[in-house]
């Protein structure tokens, strides 16, 4: 309910300013505007994917997970949707999206939010244990379980194949 909430105040506000802009410069300038921040984005939207697609697929041909271009995939995806919709605060905040370096500051001003997710905050941090991460963490990053620390070994064994350099991949 608060993210419609959110999205519904979001395009009012969005709306309010575009006709306050429209009512000050005319309506072919604002027209003008709207469609020229529709083309920019497009082109960048564009440009973005096709250099994150190549590094996407460099990482794969590695055998890492390309990650970091998924979730740049992701914001340019976003972005592009924003600056589709009419609206100069949509505009601002779509090029924010598509543009590496706001892009990275939005990441990381982003990262810093903590969202609950079916039960699960993202506050916690990575402590040995069965999945990996402790659900128990307070707010601020602390384990209420400080029984372990960095340099002891979990009991539970370490599961997985191993792989040697010469051998192929699948």
């Amino acid at each position: 309910m608060p993210i419609l909430l959110i999205f519904t105040l979001f395009a009012l506000l969005d709306f309010v300013v575009l006709f306050s802009v429209g009512a000050k410069i005319g309506l072919l300038a604002t027209l003008a505007l709207i469609l020229s921040t529709g083309f920019i984005g497009l082109y960048l939207v564009r440009r973005e994917g096709v250099a994150t697609l190549q590094r996407a697929q460099q990482r794969l041909a590695q055998g890492e997970i390309p990650s970091d271009e998924l979730m740049t995939g992701a914001a340019l995806i976003f972005g592009g949707a924003l600056l589709m919709a009419p609206g100069f605060i949509s505009d601002a905040l779509g090029f924010m999206c598509l543009l590496p370096t706001s892009r990275r500051v939005l990441g990381s001003l982003l990262s810093r939010l903590p969202f609950k997710i079916r039960g699960y905050t993202t506050t916690g941090r990575y402590q040995p244990g069965a999945d990996g991460w402790d659900h128990h963490a307070k707010s601020n990053g602390a384990s209420e379980d400080q029984s372990t620390d960095k340099g002891s070994k979990s009991d539970t064994p370490l599961e997985g194949d191993f792989i040697s350099k010469d051998e192929p991949r699948h």
